[in-house]
Formats: C-alpha cells, sequence, structure tokens
C-alpha cells in the first residue's frame, strides 16, 4: 500500500515542496556563513568561510508573515508574499536555463520534421533486427558515457520521444524507454569520470588538478555502467515476455502526442542532416570543455543549426517555423519545470536556513570515525541535493566546508570529491525537486509515483555501491 501513493500534477506538487520549505524557514534557526570571492585561474566564484557561522535572530511580525519585512541584523522567515514569489524568482533565476530548454526542442523538433530521426531510426532498428539488444546496449553506453565524460544532461530531453518510439518498435514499455535514456544519464553523471559540471568544478575548489583520481572514478563508470544496464533488461525482458508486469499497464503507448513517426527512406539530405548536428554539437560540447562556453553560447549555436538545418533539408521558412513552434509547444512543462523547482532553493535562500543546515550536518560528521564520515558526506550530499538540485550550486555551498573538514578528519580531499559528486548524481534520479527529470517524466508521460516504483530498488542498490567505494577509497587513502 505504501507504494501506492498517487503524486498530483508536477506544478503542484513543487508547490507543495515550496510551501513546506517556508514553514521550516519559521522552524529551522536561521543563520549564515560569510561569503568570500575566490579566483580559480580565469573564474571567479563565491564560496564559504569556513569556521564563520553565526546564528541570526529572527524577526516576526505580522507584516513580515503575510508581506514580509526587511530588518537590519535578522532573517525573516518566508513570507506569504515571499512564497509565492518564489515560483517567478525561481523562473527568473534559471532564465538561461528555461530558454536553452526551449531551444534545444525547437532544434529537435525541426530535424524530426525533416525526416532525418526517423530514416534513421528505421535504417538501424532493420540492421540490428536480428540482435536488438546490441542496439539498445550501444544506445545506453553512448548516453552514459556523454554524461560521465562531457556532462550532458538537459540537452537529452528534447530526444525522449525518439528514445519512447526506440522502446516500443521494440516490444518495450513507456518506462523502459524513459529508463534507457535517464538510468545512463543519472549514472553516468555520477560517476563524472572528466564531468565539467560537477568533478572539475570540486577539484578547483578543494585545490587538486583538474582530472586528478581519474583511475578510481573510470572503474566506478564500468561498475555503474553495467549495473544500470542489467537493470533496465530484467525489467524490459519481464514486460516484453509479459505485458501485464508493465508498472505502466493500461497505458495506451501512442506517440502521435510528439508528431508522427513514420517508416522514411534514409535519403542524402538526412544524411547531411544528421552529420552536421552530430559535427556541431561534438564542437559546441568541445567548447564547453576547453574555453568555457556556458548556455547562452551553446543556445547560440542551436538558433545557428536551426538555420543550417532548414537550408539544408530544403524546407520553406514557414514549414521550418512551424515545426519550430511545435518544439516550443512540446517543451512548454518541462522548461517550466525547470524554473518552478529552482523557486525550492530560492525560498531556502530567503529564509537564511541553508547555511544551518550545513553548518550543523559538519559539526555531526566532525563527531565520527573517519570511514563513518566520509559515508556521511555521502549521506549529507545526497540530502543537500535535494534544496539544491543544481550541481555546480552544491559545490559552491558544500565543497569549501568539505575541504577543510576532510582535512581535519585525514580523509584525502579527493575522497571528499567523490562523496560530493555520488551525492549529487545518484539522488538526481529519484528527487522530484530536480527539474530536469520532473521535464523528463512530464515530456514521456510518466507519473511520479510510476518512476519511483520502477527506480527505487536502482537507487537503492546504487547508494550501497557507493558507500562501498568510499569505504574503499579512505582504506586506499585515495
Amino acid at each position: 500500500p505504501m507504494l501506492n501513493f498517487k503524486i498530483p500534477h508536477v506544478f503542484i506538487f513543487l508547490f507543495w515542496i515550496i510551501i513546506f520549505c517556508s514553514i521550516f524557514t519559521y522552524i529551522i534557526p536561521s543563520g549564515s556563513f560569510e561569503r568570500t570571492t575566490r579566483n580559480y585561474g580565469s573564474m571567479t566564484q563565491t564560496v564559504i568561510v569556513p569556521n564563520s557561522y553565526k546564528e541570526v535572530p529572527k524577526h516576526y511580525s505580522f507584516k513580515a508573515t503575510i508581506l514580509g519585512e526587511n530588518v537590519e541584523g535578522k532573517s525573516t522567515p518566508v513570507s506569504v508574499l515571499g512564497m509565492l514569489s518564489a515560483i517567478p524568482k525561481g523562473l527568473g533565476e534559471s532564465a538561461v536555463l528555461v530558454f536553452y530548454v526551449f531551444i534545444i526542442g525547437a532544434v529537435f523538433t525541426l530535424i524530426q520534421f525533416t525526416g532525418a530521426i526517423d530514416a534513421f531510426l528505421f535504417a538501424l532498428i532493420s540492421k540490428f533486427r536480428k540482435k536488438p539488444k546490441l542496439l539498445l546496449f550501444l544506445t545506453y553506453m553512448t548516453v552514459f558515457s556523454g554524461s560521465s565524460f562531457m556532462g550532458i544532461g538537459p540537452e537529452t530531453i528534447a530526444i525522449i520521444p525518439v528514445f519512447l518510439f526506440l522502446s516500443k518498435s521494440l516490444g518495450y514499455d513507456r518506462l523502459f524507454g524513459l529508463g534507457l535514456l535517464s538510468v545512463p544519464v543519472y549514472l553516468g553523471w555520477s560517476t563524472g569520470v572528466t564531468n565539467p559540471f560537477t568533478v572539475q568544478i570540486a577539484q578547483v575548489i578543494a585545490e587538486l588538478p583538474i582530472g586528478s583520481g581519474i583511475d578510481l572514478r573510470f572503474v566506478l563508470y564500468m561498475v555503474y555502467a553495467a549495473i544500470g544496464f542489467y537493470f533496465l533488461m530484467r525489467y524490459g525482458d519481464r514486460v516484453k515476455k509479459n505485458p501485464s508486469q508493465s508498472l505502466m499497464k493500461g497505458d495506451q503507448f501512442k506517440l502521435d502526442e510528439y508528431g508522427s513517426f513514420e517508416q522514411v527512406k534514409l535519403e542524402k539530405k538526412h544524411i547531411y542532416i544528421l552529420l552536421f548536428f552530430v559535427v556541431s554539437y561534438a564542437a559546441i560540447l568541445y567548447a564547453v570543455q576547453t574555453i568555457g562556453w556556458g548556455l547562452i553560447e551553446m543556445s547560440a549555436c542551436f538558433i545557428g543549426i536551426i538555420i543550417v538545418v532548414t537550408w539544408i533539408s530544403g524546407m520553406t521558412g514557414d514549414e521550418s517555423m512551424a515545426a519550430f513552434t511545435k518544439g516550443l509547444e512540446i517543451m512548454i512543462v518541462p522548461a517550466l519545470v525547470v524554473g518552478v523547482a529552482r523557486g525550492i532553493s530560492v525560498v531556502l535562500q530567503e529564509g537564511m536556513i541553508i547555511d544551518t543546515l550545513l553548518y550543523n550536518a559538519s559539526n555531526i560528521l566532525l563527531k565520527m570515525p573517519k570511514i563513518a564520515a566520509a559515508e556521511g558526506m555521502l549521506f549529507f550530499q545526497t540530502a543537500l541535493n535535494f534544496f539544491i538540485p543544481s550541481a555546480s550550486g552544491q559545490a559552491l555551498v558544500s565543497m569549501p566546508l568539505m575541504t577543510p573538514m576532510s582535512d581535519i578528519l585525514g580523509i584525502s580531499r579527493q575522497t571528499a570529491v567523490l562523496a560530493y559528486i555520488l551525492g549529487d548524481g545518484l539522488s538526481n534520479i529519484i528527487i522530484p525537486t530536480n527539474g530536469v527529470l520532473m521535464a523528463m517524466l512530464g515530456l514521456a508521460r510518466v507519473p511520479f509515483e510510476k518512476w519511483f516504483k520502477f527506480i527505487l530498488s536502482l537507487f537503492l542498490v546504487s547508494m550501497i555501491v557507493a558507500l562501498a567505494f568510499i569505504a574503499l577509497a579512505v582504506n586506499i587513502g585515495y
């Protein structure tokens, strides 16, 4: 019965979390660490000063509760107005990411309208007709490696219809199609072999050489890749043998809501479109790694891709804009979910309780034996990820604390980084505050409670493996 809960619409669900976090700002003491700016090569980041935590008295009044009130030297719990404002503020803070999600949706829809994706998929499926599992494995490992080495994540939202189509063509259900994309995205992200958004930022803050400690992370990459694929195929085989075993039984698995997938013969223009897209996409990811491009530059390049693809395909301007607006329509809920989920951290910051949670957690860890403290760091990062689902944001908040703490505990800084990437990564696959996950579920039309049932066992096994790796890292002085 416990797993038979029903989650309301994603926006209502996230709004409930914002309400609960607002209530916490009345209960949990407020406090803050001092912040300082530090230069890391060409980056200037604002980080916490360890041992600078001070509790801040709370100010209560009727006006403060309804409209909010600023009082010098005091913190005000989040008001009713503040709680409602968290959503537009969250959207404002994540505006660049929201726009980016819209643009990649438009790009993929445009490419699908040209027939290139359909033609390529049908060619692939007929080529691997005798060995469909090999096709699934190659697809899975491509996504897994992209996530682990290059940190792909939000970019994949738009290709969910393609994965659903692949799943349906091979006789699997909707959950399998979503899992085939999101399991390698999140498990790959958690291993972070060279992920620029987790490992590299955390290592810079922990004053470690970028890319160091790659050997253990690569072993982790192989172990998690195997666990994830085994988990997916076990579920997939069960559903294929007996469709009533599907967690989505009774689901009318139709794909017409994403445009039509139809048999198209692979032509030269399709190959040119896909080649151009793959090469330009690789170039964009290379620029992110080497010259520090962010979402704005990536979005700009995607706009360029739209122009070139329209030209290669021979579509008229009106046809390409019809595809473009269809792509925006498909991405409305996924894009806005990213911003609404951000409202949760807005509330926690305005109520000044994030630093209190950090301070108390670090005090508890300092009283523990070495291995327990290192594994405690993993649990702490996992819990913190619920409140700050942005990987780089979490690194800037927690690594300045974890770094000196690991020195005091006699744990290597590399192990502290490992605890951070595993804590940030693994929980992403299951927490409802992760805007990208909720956007994926929204686009795939999979209710959160169905996903929770599907993914819970994989999450628990992954956490046990993470604990084992952290214990190993402490023992070998990683």
